[in-house]
Formats: C-alpha cells, structure tokens, sequence
C-alpha cells in the first residue's frame, strides 16, 4: 500500500492520502484522546506521542503535530495507517460521522440567503479548504454575519482568520449583497 503525503499551509500539519476512501459522508475530528475514542485509527494516531489531532475526510487524513519533528513522526504515522487499513477495522465503531448541521442557527426569513451561502461554501469553499487538509461547516447566519466552523488543519492554521476574513468574506459578499462579515465559531 502506497500513501502519498502532501504538506499543507500550516506546518504542524500534514496530509496523508491513502489513495482509497476514508470517509464515505461526513467528516470526524478528534483533538484530544477522549474525541479518539469512536475510533480506532484515531486512537492509534492519537497515542503517537506528538500527535495533537487528528482529522478524517472523504480521502484523506490530516495530521497535526504538536511537539517533534515530522521526520520522525511522519513514519510512525504512516506505518499506523498502514496497519489500520491491512486490518480492516472499522475507521469509526459509534457514532459515525460528526454531524455537520448540529447547531445551525438562523431566522426562518434567511432561509433563501442560508442555502446561497452553503452552496457557495460547498462548490467554491470546501474544496479549496480539503486541499489544505481540513473543512469548512457552517454555523449559523445572524443580521448579516455568516458563522463557520474550520476543522482539521484548518481550525489551528494561522492563516485561518485571513483565509476567514478575506478569501471567504470577500467570496461570500461579493455574491450575497446582504452578507456584511464572516466570523469564526468554535461551537
């Protein structure tokens, strides 16, 4: 088995494509090894010393570091990838995918304006944001403010907040008139 690594804007942060499904809907975070629990590859991951998070994709995981050198750890995690996928264990056990709707807030009224936006944020944001290693969910849309989450590599990139308030903003206003900000959520 052949798996291919990509480096992503943010250096903590690798990609690894496993050239097969990883998820088949949805996504899964785990930041901590209480959020590994659901899963066994996360699990394993998770146990790697170094490792700070782990996220799962339609065809990728992404991998951030918190102490080390991916010289060192980029060998370990593949390896446990590897033995993950020759098992052929489940990659979640309970659960299944984290919900990406749980949460949304908006008025009613909005509702014509809320499905613009995520079709924008699903055929122009997602796949720039899954090439970086991570995703994009939206939260809620309140008096002009449009409320996303980031996940993965993202959600700890520096760059987020720009990728935030300058890509995606200036994206979402440029179509959506009524839009007047974007801004992050942690919920």
């Amino acid at each position: 088995m052949f798996i291919q690594t990509e480096v992503t804007p943010n250096p903590a942060t690798l990609k690894f494509l496993p050239g097969r499904p990883v998820m088949e809907e949805g996504t899964f975070e785990a930041r901590d090894e209480a959020q590994a629990e659901r899963s066994p590859l996360a699990k394993a991951l998770m146990s790697l010393p170094g490792v700070a998070s782990v996220f799962f994709a339609g065809d990728f995981i992404s991998v951030t570091k918190g102490e080390g050198e991916w010289q060192h750890l980029r060998p370990a995690v593949l390896g446990v990838v590897t033995e993950f996928y020759l098992s052929g264990a489940p990659l979640i056990e309970t659960g299944g995918a984290d919900a990406i709707t749980t949460g949304e807030f908006f008025d009613p009224q909005d509702a014509e304006t809320v499905e613009a936006i995520k079709e924008l944020i699903e055929t122009r944001v997602r796949p720039a944001v899954a090439g970086d290693g991570g995703d994009i969910i939206f939260k809620g849309y309140r008096e002009g403010i449009v409320y996303l989450k980031m996940k993965g590599a993202c959600s700890g990139c520096p760059s987020s907040t720009a990728t935030l308030r300058h890509g995606i903003e200036n994206l979402l206003r440029h179509f959506l008139p009524d839009v007047r900000g974007v801004e992050p959520i942690e919920a």
